[in-house]
Protein backbone atom coordinates (compact mmCIF):
# COMPACT_ATOMS: atom_id res chain seq x y z
CA UNK A 1 0.00 0.00 0.00
CA UNK A 2 1.42 3.36 -0.95
CA UNK A 3 2.60 5.63 2.23
CA UNK A 4 1.36 9.40 2.43
CA UNK A 5 3.75 11.37 3.96
CA UNK A 6 3.81 11.62 7.85
CA UNK A 7 3.61 14.89 9.99
CA UNK A 8 4.34 15.90 13.22
CA UNK A 9 1.87 15.73 15.73
CA UNK A 10 0.76 18.98 16.66
CA UNK A 11 0.95 20.49 20.13
CA UNK A 12 -0.86 19.38 22.86
CA UNK A 13 -4.19 20.52 24.35
CA UNK A 14 -4.81 23.98 26.35
CA UNK A 15 -3.17 25.25 29.26
CA UNK A 16 -4.86 27.17 31.90
CA UNK A 17 -1.16 29.51 32.23
CA UNK A 18 -1.04 31.68 29.09
CA UNK A 19 1.72 30.58 26.40
CA UNK A 20 3.31 33.99 26.16
CA UNK A 21 3.63 33.94 30.40
CA UNK A 22 5.48 31.24 30.27
CA UNK A 23 7.34 31.82 27.41
CA UNK A 24 8.78 35.01 28.68
CA UNK A 25 9.44 33.37 32.32
CA UNK A 26 11.76 31.13 29.99
CA UNK A 27 13.49 34.29 28.46
CA UNK A 28 11.87 33.84 24.95
CA UNK A 29 9.77 35.52 22.57
CA UNK A 30 6.33 34.45 22.55
CA UNK A 31 4.84 32.89 19.46
CA UNK A 32 2.19 34.75 17.89
CA UNK A 33 -1.31 33.37 18.58
CA UNK A 34 -4.61 34.01 16.34
CA UNK A 35 -7.10 36.46 17.21
CA UNK A 36 -10.21 34.00 16.55
CA UNK A 37 -10.10 30.33 16.24
CA UNK A 38 -13.27 31.40 13.49
CA UNK A 39 -12.59 29.84 10.02
CA UNK A 40 -10.10 32.36 7.63
CA UNK A 41 -10.80 33.56 4.09
CA UNK A 42 -8.47 32.00 1.70
CA UNK A 43 -5.30 34.32 2.06
CA UNK A 44 -5.19 37.25 -0.25
CA UNK A 45 -2.63 36.94 -2.47
CA UNK A 46 -0.10 39.91 -2.54
CA UNK A 47 2.77 38.99 -4.88
CA UNK A 48 4.74 42.08 -5.01
CA UNK A 49 7.35 43.33 -2.51
CA UNK A 50 6.94 45.93 -0.15
CA UNK A 51 10.62 46.74 0.26
CA UNK A 52 11.43 48.95 -1.86
CA UNK A 53 12.96 49.40 -5.22
CA UNK A 54 14.33 45.92 -6.90
CA UNK A 55 16.71 47.61 -8.99
CA UNK A 56 17.80 49.69 -6.09
CA UNK A 57 18.52 46.65 -4.16
CA UNK A 58 20.35 45.44 -7.10
CA UNK A 59 22.57 48.24 -7.49
CA UNK A 60 23.27 47.80 -3.76
CA UNK A 61 24.15 43.42 -4.38
CA UNK A 62 26.45 44.55 -6.98
CA UNK A 63 28.27 46.96 -5.08
CA UNK A 64 28.59 44.54 -2.32
CA UNK A 65 29.80 41.49 -4.46
CA UNK A 66 32.41 43.57 -6.65
CA UNK A 67 33.88 45.40 -3.66
CA UNK A 68 34.58 41.63 -1.94
CA UNK A 69 35.64 40.22 -5.27
CA UNK A 70 37.05 42.53 -7.33
CA UNK A 71 40.82 42.80 -5.88
CA UNK A 72 41.04 39.35 -6.05
CA UNK A 73 40.00 38.75 -9.18
CA UNK A 74 41.94 41.35 -10.70
CA UNK A 75 45.05 39.95 -8.84
CA UNK A 76 44.13 36.51 -10.67
CA UNK A 77 43.98 38.47 -13.83
CA UNK A 78 47.10 40.23 -13.45
CA UNK A 79 49.34 36.53 -12.12
CA UNK A 80 47.69 35.52 -15.70
CA UNK A 81 48.58 38.75 -17.99
CA UNK A 82 52.31 38.58 -16.16
CA UNK A 83 52.84 34.59 -16.36
CA UNK A 84 53.37 34.53 -12.88
CA UNK A 85 52.33 31.44 -10.79
CA UNK A 86 49.29 32.92 -8.47
CA UNK A 87 49.78 31.64 -4.37
CA UNK A 88 46.90 29.34 -4.88
CA UNK A 89 46.76 29.01 -1.16
CA UNK A 90 46.84 32.53 -0.19
CA UNK A 91 44.18 33.18 -3.09
CA UNK A 92 41.92 30.86 -1.61
CA UNK A 93 41.79 31.69 1.77
CA UNK A 94 41.16 35.67 1.07
CA UNK A 95 38.41 34.41 -1.39
CA UNK A 96 37.05 32.92 1.12
CA UNK A 97 37.31 35.44 3.94
CA UNK A 98 36.03 37.78 1.07
CA UNK A 99 33.00 35.91 0.52
CA UNK A 100 32.72 34.93 4.19
CA UNK A 101 31.72 38.25 5.21
CA UNK A 102 28.51 38.15 2.55
CA UNK A 103 25.29 35.85 3.01
CA UNK A 104 22.65 35.03 0.05
CA UNK A 105 22.38 32.84 -3.26
CA UNK A 106 26.46 33.65 -4.21
CA UNK A 107 27.56 30.99 -0.80
CA UNK A 108 25.34 28.82 -2.46
CA UNK A 109 26.47 28.87 -5.72
CA UNK A 110 30.20 28.89 -4.41
CA UNK A 111 29.69 25.55 -2.13
CA UNK A 112 28.21 24.48 -5.16
CA UNK A 113 31.58 24.87 -6.75
CA UNK A 114 33.32 23.30 -3.91
CA UNK A 115 31.70 20.17 -4.51
CA UNK A 116 32.62 19.74 -8.02
CA UNK A 117 36.25 18.00 -8.07
CA UNK A 118 36.90 18.90 -11.62
CA UNK A 119 36.02 22.62 -11.08
CA UNK A 120 38.29 23.91 -8.45
CA UNK A 121 41.89 22.62 -7.00
CA UNK A 122 42.13 21.20 -3.92
CA UNK A 123 42.98 24.71 -2.01
CA UNK A 124 40.17 25.92 -3.09
CA UNK A 125 37.46 23.09 -2.49
CA UNK A 126 39.18 23.48 0.76
CA UNK A 127 39.05 26.92 1.85
CA UNK A 128 35.34 27.39 -0.08
CA UNK A 129 34.19 24.17 1.78
CA UNK A 130 33.85 25.83 5.14
CA UNK A 131 31.74 28.35 4.07
CA UNK A 132 28.43 28.63 5.56
CA UNK A 133 25.51 29.53 4.02
CA UNK A 134 23.85 30.42 7.00
CA UNK A 135 22.16 34.04 6.95
CA UNK A 136 21.12 36.21 9.83
CA UNK A 137 17.36 35.67 10.21
CA UNK A 138 14.99 38.47 9.72
CA UNK A 139 13.89 40.65 12.87
CA UNK A 140 10.30 40.21 13.79
CA UNK A 141 9.17 43.41 11.99
CA UNK A 142 10.54 42.44 9.07
CA UNK A 143 8.84 38.94 9.39
CA UNK A 144 5.32 40.46 10.24
CA UNK A 145 5.66 42.75 6.45
CA UNK A 146 6.94 40.19 4.90
CA UNK A 147 3.98 37.71 5.92
CA UNK A 148 1.47 40.49 5.18
CA UNK A 149 2.65 40.81 1.83
CA UNK A 150 2.14 37.15 0.92
CA UNK A 151 -0.89 36.65 2.92
CA UNK A 152 -2.32 39.65 2.77
CA UNK A 153 -3.29 41.46 6.37
CA UNK A 154 -4.83 39.66 8.81
CA UNK A 155 -2.29 37.17 8.01
CA UNK A 156 -1.77 35.76 11.87
CA UNK A 157 -5.64 34.44 12.13
CA UNK A 158 -4.68 31.39 9.56
CA UNK A 159 -2.55 30.48 12.14
CA UNK A 160 -3.07 29.39 15.99
CA UNK A 161 0.89 29.92 16.48
CA UNK A 162 3.29 31.43 14.75
CA UNK A 163 7.00 31.69 16.36
CA UNK A 164 8.53 34.89 15.81
CA UNK A 165 12.40 33.49 16.32
CA UNK A 166 13.14 31.41 12.60
CA UNK A 167 13.55 27.84 13.31
CA UNK A 168 16.42 28.08 10.63
CA UNK A 169 18.09 30.53 8.77
CA UNK A 170 19.53 29.88 4.91
CA UNK A 171 20.60 31.87 2.02
CA UNK A 172 17.31 32.56 0.33
CA UNK A 173 15.20 32.44 3.03
CA UNK A 174 13.98 31.46 7.22
CA UNK A 175 11.72 28.82 8.11
CA UNK A 176 9.28 29.24 11.24
CA UNK A 177 7.57 27.01 13.41
CA UNK A 178 3.55 27.46 13.33
CA UNK A 179 0.27 25.73 14.12
CA UNK A 180 -2.40 25.59 11.29
CA UNK A 181 -5.93 26.06 12.94
CA UNK A 182 -6.01 22.18 12.17
CA UNK A 183 -3.89 21.54 14.32
CA UNK A 184 -1.14 20.50 12.07
CA UNK A 185 2.23 21.62 13.08
CA UNK A 186 3.89 23.66 10.54
CA UNK A 187 6.85 24.66 9.00
CA UNK A 188 6.41 28.21 7.14
CA UNK A 189 9.61 29.26 4.55
CA UNK A 190 9.53 32.72 3.94
CA UNK A 191 11.95 34.47 1.10
CA UNK A 192 13.87 36.97 1.92
CA UNK A 193 12.81 39.81 0.28
CA UNK A 194 13.97 41.26 -3.44
CA UNK A 195 15.66 37.59 -3.83
CA UNK A 196 15.42 37.63 -7.50
CA UNK A 197 17.92 41.17 -7.76
CA UNK A 198 20.03 39.93 -5.46
CA UNK A 199 20.24 36.35 -7.06
CA UNK A 200 21.02 38.35 -10.73
CA UNK A 201 23.61 40.76 -9.23
CA UNK A 202 25.30 37.59 -7.93
CA UNK A 203 25.38 35.69 -11.33
CA UNK A 204 26.56 38.22 -12.96
CA UNK A 205 29.54 39.05 -10.67
CA UNK A 206 30.08 35.33 -10.65
CA UNK A 207 29.68 34.90 -14.78
CA UNK A 208 32.86 37.47 -14.49
CA UNK A 209 34.77 35.54 -11.90
CA UNK A 210 34.51 32.17 -13.37
CA UNK A 211 35.46 33.90 -16.51
CA UNK A 212 38.84 35.43 -15.43
CA UNK A 213 39.41 32.07 -13.03
CA UNK A 214 38.74 30.00 -16.66
CA UNK A 215 41.57 32.30 -18.70
CA UNK A 216 43.77 31.63 -15.78
CA UNK A 217 42.94 27.51 -15.23
CA UNK A 218 41.57 26.05 -18.64
CA UNK A 219 40.85 22.72 -16.76
CA UNK A 220 37.31 22.97 -16.73
CA UNK A 221 35.17 25.55 -18.92
CA UNK A 222 33.42 27.53 -17.00
CA UNK A 223 30.37 28.29 -19.17
CA UNK A 224 28.30 24.99 -18.42
CA UNK A 225 28.99 25.21 -14.91
CA UNK A 226 27.43 28.99 -14.99
CA UNK A 227 24.24 27.98 -16.81
CA UNK A 228 22.88 25.38 -14.76
CA UNK A 229 23.81 27.26 -11.48
CA UNK A 230 21.62 30.14 -12.80
CA UNK A 231 18.82 28.02 -13.33
CA UNK A 232 18.51 25.67 -10.94
CA UNK A 233 19.40 29.20 -8.70
CA UNK A 234 15.78 30.97 -10.48
CA UNK A 235 14.01 27.86 -9.90
CA UNK A 236 14.51 27.51 -6.54
CA UNK A 237 12.70 30.92 -6.12
CA UNK A 238 9.76 29.88 -7.12
CA UNK A 239 8.35 28.08 -4.16
CA UNK A 240 5.28 27.17 -5.91
CA UNK A 241 7.47 25.27 -7.89
CA UNK A 242 8.93 23.45 -5.03
CA UNK A 243 5.85 22.48 -3.89
CA UNK A 244 4.84 20.94 -6.60
CA UNK A 245 8.88 19.36 -6.59
CA UNK A 246 7.47 18.17 -3.12
CA UNK A 247 3.89 16.33 -4.63
CA UNK A 248 6.16 14.52 -6.95
CA UNK A 249 8.96 13.46 -4.71
CA UNK A 250 5.90 12.18 -2.20
CA UNK A 251 4.75 10.02 -5.14
CA UNK A 252 7.90 8.81 -5.84
CA UNK A 253 8.89 7.61 -2.31
CA UNK A 254 5.51 6.48 -1.45
CA UNK A 255 6.50 2.93 -1.24
CA UNK A 256 10.07 3.75 0.46
CA UNK A 257 8.67 3.33 4.23
CA UNK A 258 12.40 4.52 5.08
CA UNK A 259 11.96 8.10 3.55
CA UNK A 260 9.04 10.97 4.51
CA UNK A 261 8.08 14.01 2.91
CA UNK A 262 6.47 16.72 3.94
CA UNK A 263 3.11 18.12 2.56
CA UNK A 264 3.15 21.49 0.90
CA UNK A 265 -0.02 23.38 2.37
CA UNK A 266 -1.71 25.28 -0.60
CA UNK A 267 -4.19 27.51 0.78
CA UNK A 268 -0.98 29.06 3.38
CA UNK A 269 1.47 29.29 0.50
CA UNK A 270 2.81 31.83 -2.14
CA UNK A 271 5.82 31.96 -4.70
CA UNK A 272 7.51 33.15 -1.99
CA UNK A 273 6.00 31.44 1.36
CA UNK A 274 5.96 27.79 1.50
CA UNK A 275 4.29 26.29 4.36
CA UNK A 276 4.33 22.43 5.04
CA UNK A 277 3.68 20.07 7.61
CA UNK A 278 6.59 20.10 10.04
CA UNK A 279 8.79 16.74 10.19
CA UNK A 280 10.44 16.04 13.37
CA UNK A 281 13.96 14.54 13.47
CA UNK A 282 17.44 14.88 14.64
CA UNK A 283 20.13 16.45 12.65
CA UNK A 284 22.45 13.80 10.61
CA UNK A 285 25.88 15.05 12.63
CA UNK A 286 24.18 13.62 15.96
CA UNK A 287 23.07 10.53 13.83
CA UNK A 288 26.82 10.34 12.98
CA UNK A 289 27.97 10.17 16.73
CA UNK A 290 25.17 7.37 17.30
CA UNK A 291 25.33 3.36 16.94
CA UNK A 292 26.60 1.82 13.94
CA UNK A 293 23.09 0.01 12.87
CA UNK A 294 21.58 3.32 12.98
CA UNK A 295 23.86 4.81 10.31
CA UNK A 296 23.50 2.42 8.57
CA UNK A 297 19.99 2.48 8.25
CA UNK A 298 20.25 6.13 7.85
CA UNK A 299 22.81 5.86 4.93
CA UNK A 300 20.67 3.09 3.31
CA UNK A 301 17.59 5.09 3.57
CA UNK A 302 19.61 8.34 1.92
CA UNK A 303 20.49 6.04 -0.99
CA UNK A 304 17.23 5.17 -1.55
CA UNK A 305 15.84 8.41 -1.22
CA UNK A 306 18.33 9.89 -4.27
CA UNK A 307 18.56 7.25 -6.38
CA UNK A 308 15.00 5.33 -6.60
CA UNK A 309 13.64 8.45 -7.91
CA UNK A 310 17.08 8.64 -10.67
CA UNK A 311 16.73 5.21 -11.74
CA UNK A 312 13.33 4.88 -12.08
CA UNK A 313 12.09 8.38 -13.07
CA UNK A 314 15.18 9.77 -14.14
CA UNK A 315 14.88 13.05 -11.41
CA UNK A 316 17.82 13.90 -8.65
CA UNK A 317 17.90 15.87 -5.56
CA UNK A 318 20.89 18.15 -6.21
CA UNK A 319 21.42 20.22 -3.21
CA UNK A 320 23.72 17.64 -0.74
CA UNK A 321 23.22 19.49 2.29
CA UNK A 322 23.60 18.25 5.59
CA UNK A 323 20.82 20.91 6.31
CA UNK A 324 18.58 19.51 4.08
CA UNK A 325 17.58 16.20 5.83
CA UNK A 326 16.93 14.88 9.71
CA UNK A 327 16.75 11.11 10.61
CA UNK A 328 14.72 9.29 13.61
CA UNK A 329 14.99 7.36 16.13
CA UNK A 330 14.43 4.27 14.00
CA UNK A 331 17.01 5.80 11.23
CA UNK A 332 14.35 7.02 8.46
CA UNK A 333 14.89 9.92 6.74
CA UNK A 334 12.63 13.04 6.24
CA UNK A 335 13.76 15.10 3.07
CA UNK A 336 12.93 18.62 3.62
CA UNK A 337 14.05 21.06 1.05
CA UNK A 338 13.20 20.48 -2.84
CA UNK A 339 14.34 23.92 -4.05
CA UNK A 340 16.91 22.06 -6.19
CA UNK A 341 15.11 19.18 -8.48
CA UNK A 342 17.04 17.95 -11.94
CA UNK A 343 14.92 16.02 -14.54
CA UNK A 344 17.18 13.99 -16.84
CA UNK A 345 16.49 13.07 -20.40
CA UNK A 346 16.40 9.15 -19.83
CA UNK A 347 18.92 8.27 -22.17
CA UNK A 348 21.27 10.45 -19.84
CA UNK A 349 20.37 7.91 -16.97
CA UNK A 350 21.07 4.77 -19.63
CA UNK A 351 24.05 6.46 -20.14
CA UNK A 352 25.10 6.31 -16.24
CA UNK A 353 24.06 2.27 -16.32
CA UNK A 354 25.97 1.66 -19.70
CA UNK A 355 29.31 3.76 -18.17
CA UNK A 356 29.04 1.24 -15.02
CA UNK A 357 28.69 -1.79 -17.16
CA UNK A 358 31.99 -0.99 -19.55
CA UNK A 359 33.63 -0.15 -16.24
CA UNK A 360 33.01 -3.60 -14.86
CA UNK A 361 33.65 -4.76 -18.19
CA UNK A 362 36.84 -3.20 -19.09
CA UNK A 363 35.16 -2.20 -22.54
CA UNK A 364 36.43 1.18 -23.74
CA UNK A 365 34.47 1.61 -26.73
CA UNK A 366 31.43 0.97 -24.45
CA UNK A 367 32.44 3.76 -22.39
CA UNK A 368 33.22 6.07 -25.05
CA UNK A 369 29.44 5.71 -25.86
CA UNK A 370 28.67 6.22 -22.35
CA UNK A 371 30.62 9.53 -22.37
CA UNK A 372 28.82 10.48 -25.60
CA UNK A 373 25.44 9.79 -24.37
CA UNK A 374 26.01 12.00 -21.43
CA UNK A 375 26.60 14.99 -24.05
CA UNK A 376 30.33 14.82 -24.16
CA UNK A 377 32.16 15.85 -27.15
CA UNK A 378 35.71 15.92 -28.91
CA UNK A 379 36.15 12.42 -27.12
CA UNK A 380 40.24 12.11 -27.51
CA UNK A 381 42.02 9.50 -26.21
CA UNK A 382 43.58 11.87 -23.83
CA UNK A 383 40.73 12.87 -21.97
CA UNK A 384 38.58 9.65 -22.17
CA UNK A 385 41.40 8.50 -20.02
CA UNK A 386 41.26 11.39 -17.86
CA UNK A 387 37.57 10.76 -17.60
CA UNK A 388 38.07 6.85 -16.88
CA UNK A 389 40.43 8.04 -13.64
CA UNK A 390 37.51 9.79 -12.12
CA UNK A 391 34.57 7.25 -13.15
CA UNK A 392 36.43 4.38 -11.67
CA UNK A 393 36.85 6.61 -8.49
CA UNK A 394 32.79 7.25 -8.05
CA UNK A 395 32.05 3.95 -9.18
CA UNK A 396 34.33 2.12 -7.12
CA UNK A 397 31.85 1.44 -4.55
CA UNK A 398 29.66 -0.20 -6.82
CA UNK A 399 32.21 -2.72 -8.37
CA UNK A 400 32.82 -4.55 -5.29
CA UNK A 401 30.26 -6.99 -4.11
CA UNK A 402 31.47 -6.77 -0.33
CA UNK A 403 29.75 -4.50 2.86
CA UNK A 404 32.66 -1.33 2.78
CA UNK A 405 32.79 2.14 2.82
CA UNK A 406 32.20 4.40 0.19
CA UNK A 407 35.42 5.59 0.22
CA UNK A 408 37.77 2.23 1.55
CA UNK A 409 40.57 4.79 1.02
CA UNK A 410 39.65 7.54 3.40
CA UNK A 411 38.52 10.77 2.87
CA UNK A 412 41.89 12.08 1.41
CA UNK A 413 41.92 9.71 -0.93
CA UNK A 414 39.19 11.40 -3.17
CA UNK A 415 41.28 14.68 -2.61
CA UNK A 416 44.53 13.09 -4.16
CA UNK A 417 42.22 11.89 -7.06
CA UNK A 418 40.65 15.12 -7.73
CA UNK A 419 43.83 17.02 -7.89
CA UNK A 420 45.49 14.11 -10.37
CA UNK A 421 42.63 14.76 -12.14
CA UNK A 422 42.79 18.54 -12.57
CA UNK A 423 46.35 18.55 -13.67
CA UNK A 424 45.89 16.09 -16.07
CA UNK A 425 42.56 17.90 -17.40
CA UNK A 426 45.07 20.94 -18.08
CA UNK A 427 47.60 18.68 -19.56
CA UNK A 428 45.00 17.88 -22.41
CA UNK A 429 44.04 20.92 -23.10
CA UNK A 430 40.48 20.86 -20.67
CA UNK A 431 37.19 19.88 -20.65
CA UNK A 432 33.24 21.20 -21.50
CA UNK A 433 31.14 19.35 -19.32
CA UNK A 434 27.69 19.25 -20.36
CA UNK A 435 25.02 20.52 -17.91
CA UNK A 436 23.51 17.57 -17.26
CA UNK A 437 26.49 16.13 -15.82
CA UNK A 438 26.83 18.71 -13.56
CA UNK A 439 24.70 18.21 -11.02
CA UNK A 440 24.74 14.46 -11.48
CA UNK A 441 28.76 14.34 -10.54
CA UNK A 442 27.73 16.96 -7.87
CA UNK A 443 24.96 14.75 -6.35
CA UNK A 444 27.23 11.98 -6.28
CA UNK A 445 30.43 13.37 -4.37
CA UNK A 446 27.85 15.65 -1.94
CA UNK A 447 25.81 12.21 -1.21
CA UNK A 448 29.24 10.23 -1.12
CA UNK A 449 30.25 12.85 1.37
CA UNK A 450 27.38 12.26 3.85
CA UNK A 451 27.63 8.47 3.65
CA UNK A 452 31.79 9.34 5.01
CA UNK A 453 30.15 11.48 7.59
CA UNK A 454 28.03 8.46 8.41
CA UNK A 455 30.71 6.28 8.61
CA UNK A 456 28.11 4.02 6.73
CA UNK A 457 29.10 0.38 5.93
CA UNK A 458 27.32 -1.18 3.22
CA UNK A 459 27.31 -3.54 0.77
CA UNK A 460 26.50 -0.30 -2.05
CA UNK A 461 27.37 -3.06 -5.20
CA UNK A 462 23.45 -4.91 -4.04
CA UNK A 463 21.77 -1.66 -3.37
CA UNK A 464 22.87 -0.51 -6.73
CA UNK A 465 22.30 -3.70 -8.66
CA UNK A 466 19.02 -3.78 -6.98
CA UNK A 467 18.14 -0.14 -8.63
CA UNK A 468 18.98 -1.00 -11.79
CA UNK A 469 17.69 -4.62 -12.41
CA UNK A 470 15.47 -4.75 -15.28
CA UNK A 471 16.51 -1.39 -16.50
CA UNK A 472 14.98 0.10 -19.66
CA UNK A 473 15.37 3.53 -20.84
CA UNK A 474 11.92 3.47 -22.82
CA UNK A 475 9.95 2.60 -19.25
CA UNK A 476 11.81 5.23 -17.56
CA UNK A 477 10.77 7.52 -20.11
CA UNK A 478 7.03 6.31 -19.18
CA UNK A 479 7.13 6.97 -15.22
CA UNK A 480 8.87 10.28 -16.13
CA UNK A 481 6.28 11.46 -18.62
CA UNK A 482 3.18 10.48 -16.24
CA UNK A 483 5.07 11.28 -12.62
CA UNK A 484 5.97 15.12 -13.93
CA UNK A 485 2.55 15.24 -15.65
CA UNK A 486 0.36 14.55 -11.98
CA UNK A 487 2.46 16.46 -10.31
CA UNK A 488 1.75 19.59 -13.06
CA UNK A 489 5.29 19.92 -13.89
CA UNK A 490 4.84 18.42 -17.27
Amino acid sequence: MARRPDSAEAAGGKAKVKPETKARARGEKPAVRAKSAMPAKPPARAERSPDGNPLARRVRRYAQVTGAVGGLAARLAGARFLGVAIDQPRHAADLRAALGGLKGPLMKVVQFLSTIPDALPPDYVRELGELQANAPSMGWAFVRRRMAAELGQGWESHFTTFSQEAARAASLGQVHRATALDGRALACKLQYPDMGAVVEADLAQLRVLLSLYGRYDNAVSTKPLHAELSERLREELDYRREARHMRLYAAMLAAESGVHVPEAVAALSTGRLLSMTWLDGAPLAEVANGPAHLRNAAALNLFRAWYVPFYYYGIIHGDPHLGNYTARADGAINLLDYGCIRVFPPSFVGGVIALYRALQDADEEAAVEAYRTWGFTDLRKELIEVLNIWARFVYAPLLEDKTRRIQAKGTAYGAEVAARVHRELRRVGGVELPREFVLMDRAAVGLGSVFLRLKAEINWYRLFHELIAGFDTAALARRQKKALGAAGLG
